[in-house]
């Protein structure tokens, strides 16, 4: 009794009681509302819908295999390419390897839709009719499995998504030691057995895991399928989800969210038994850095097939948005050149009288609001990842409350961004007792924005926690300090370089996401990526790519500062 009694009172129980609360009501709940609306009298048939009746086909089974194509494509394409130049940058001899480093980085730093808005500019052809890309202006016949549907969204999905896998297999790669490998060279191994028994082996759940994210962004990505799919009718689970609610057939939106849940942790449930229980430790007590091999005559075609791919996906892209932005007509050089759709005024014979869009009062109120929702995010998923991994790091004996916060934490990372948008909806779209329906304020976006946040945010904390040694709290404790001032004065302080840095990339993947607010957003809370989607759907072109062009400005700056932040933490970055 004196322990349970010492153990209530002590600062820490609270704050891990605080902490368990807030993550009820930002995940449990929502997941639990979501799965409520389903089983209602009155909603119970949308299972049977969506699942065994003539409508399934185009509701669930054929946008399930398009999601399944698409994302084994885009996980396994992007984690090929990655590795490679994970390879490249820090276990070759390759020249200019820091600089394609850094190039290999930022592709996801931007939109998925910027990549799209690209992709159509160049591909677009006149099936559709509307203003053709370059190519088919230039009279290039472009087929149509290049401008629309599975291909061009694998594709863009890959110039997107590869940067995962790249920090990833990067990061176990400057793990693998010089020794290691030198010692095999010893007993005669050649370079292929080598790299077949030892380099690949050791960096294979990291290559997994490249894998599985890319191929779970994939499935879960709104923007591209929307952009490039739906004009030629190809669905995905994503885009018929949308479809679905958006159109006030919420109870079979709410069962696509579900499945898409389903769907998405039994792939990571399945990649998770593939490591589970083997070993591939490569950090020993003696440090060792990393063996470059020397690639002779081929050093020089590996740069140029390096340089070539980051050029592509990093460099190419915001060359074609830029460019196109300031074209009078739609991807067409013709009719001359024009800054009207940054700073024009309204002209009824440009855009249908549209302003640009630095002049425009709705976009820059949409600067404005996805800037501070950027901010307000980054702020609320820091401070509960941050209160969370301290508690659950102070709080070893009480493992029930330290595992269902790191349970809770984890969960809204096997949620799809817009399934967790359709949760929040059936959650908190209708009034709560005396609370009211926050749908269409500003308010369910930051709280549904926190929660998709919270699994970065919890681990970028406990990271940067993990490295202030307790003997520096227990100090404190013997020289009279409080919890308060302990956390105040000497653990974040410390911690803060990391905990900034992990912020920061929240607001990053704030401020380009479209998969989560879609559903959330009404004109009353207007967003630039929202817009951007928009614009684009209704053949904005020009008004579309400049939104989309400022989204990655803000997102590339906020990504490298982020870099610079974190310095050491990406080992390649002095190579």
């Amino acid at each position: 009794m004196r322990r349970v009694s010492a153990g209530i009172r002590r600062p820490t129980t609270w704050l891990a009681v605080a902490v368990l609360a807030v993550l009820v009501v930002l995940v449990a709940l929502p997941l639990q509302g979501l799965v409520a609306a389903t089983l209602r009298p009155d909603a119970i048939g949308s299972w049977t819908d969506v699942l065994a009746s003539p409508l399934s086909a185009n509701l669930f089974w054929e946008p399930l295999r398009n999601s399944l194509v698409v994302g084994l494509a885009t996980g396994l394409i992007a984690s090929l390419l990655g590795a490679f130049l994970a390879w490249v940058v820090v276990m070759s001899d390759v020249p200019g390897r820091r600089v394609i480093g850094v190039l290999a980085t930022i592709p996801f730093a931007l939109p998925s839709f910027a990549i799209a808005l690209a992709w159509e500019s160049v591909f677009r052809n006149e099936r559709l009719g509307g203003n053709p890309g370059v190519l088919a202006s230039l009279g290039i016949a472009v087929p149509d499995i290049l401008s629309w549907g599975m291909v061009p969204i694998t594709l863009t999905l890959v110039a997107h998504y590869y940067s995962l896998s790249f920090v990833v297999v990067a990061a176990a790669l400057s793990n693998v030691g010089g020794d290691l490998l030198a010692a095999a060279e010893l007993t005669g191994a050649s370079r292929m057995r080598i790299a077949g028994r030892i380099a690949l082996p050791v960096v294979a759940p990291a290559i997994l895991s490249g894998f599985l994210l890319a191929f779970a962004e994939g499935v879960s990505n709104f923007a591209v399928p929307a952009l490039l799919g739906l004009p030629v009718r190809f669905q995905t689970l994503s885009t018929r989800l949308y479809g679905s609610i958006s159109t006030g057939d919420t109870e079979r939106g709410y069962v696509l969210s579900i499945l898409l849940v389903v769907i998405a942790a039994l792939v990571l449930w399945v990649g998770n038994r593939f490591t589970a229980g083997k070993s591939f430790a490569t950090i020993t007590g003696k440090s060792s850095r990393p063996r470059r091999a020397n690639t002779g005559p081929w050093k020089w075609v590996l740069f140029a097939l390096s340089v070539a791919l980051v050029t592509a996906t990093t460099i190419v892209p915001g060359i074609v948005l830029a460019v196109s932005t300031v074209l009078r007509r739609t991807n067409s050089f013709e009719a001359g050149l024009t800054l009207h759709y940054w700073i024009g005024e309204s002209d009824p014979s440009i855009a249908q009288g549209m302003r640009g869009v630095l002049r425009d009062p709705i976009a820059l109120d949409a600067l404005v609001s996805t800037v501070a929702l950027g901010f307000a995010v980054a702020l609320g998923a820091t401070l509960v990842g941050l209160v969370g991994a301290y508690v659950v790091g102070r709080l070893k004996r009480a493992r029930v409350v330290g595992g269902s916060i790191s349970l809770l934490s984890y969960v809204p990372f096997l949620i799809p961004g817009i399934a967790f948008g359709a949760a929040f909806i059936a959650q908190f779209g209708a009034p709560i007792g005396p609370l009211p329906s926050l749908y269409g304020t500003f308010a369910i976006l930051v709280i549904a924005g926190i929660a998709a946040s919270l699994p970065f945010a919890f681990q970028t904390s406990r990271s940067a926690l993990g490295q202030v040694s307790g003997d520096l709290e227990e100090a404190a404790v013997i020289a009279g300090a409080g919890t308060a001032r302990r956390l105040r004065r000497i653990v974040f302080p410390l911690a803060s370089r990391g905990i900034v840095s992990g912020g920061i990339l929240v607001f990053v993947t704030m401020v380009r996401d479209l998969s989560l607010v879609v559903l959330l957003v009404t004109p009353a809370t207007p967003l630039l990526s929202v817009m951007t989607y928009r614009y684009a759907s209704e053949g904005f072109t020009q008004s579309a790519n400049a939104i989309t062009l400022v989204i990655a400005i803000v997102s590339v700056a906020a990504t490298l500062l982020a870099r610079r932040l974190q310095g050491a933490g990406q080992p390649w970055s002095n190579a």
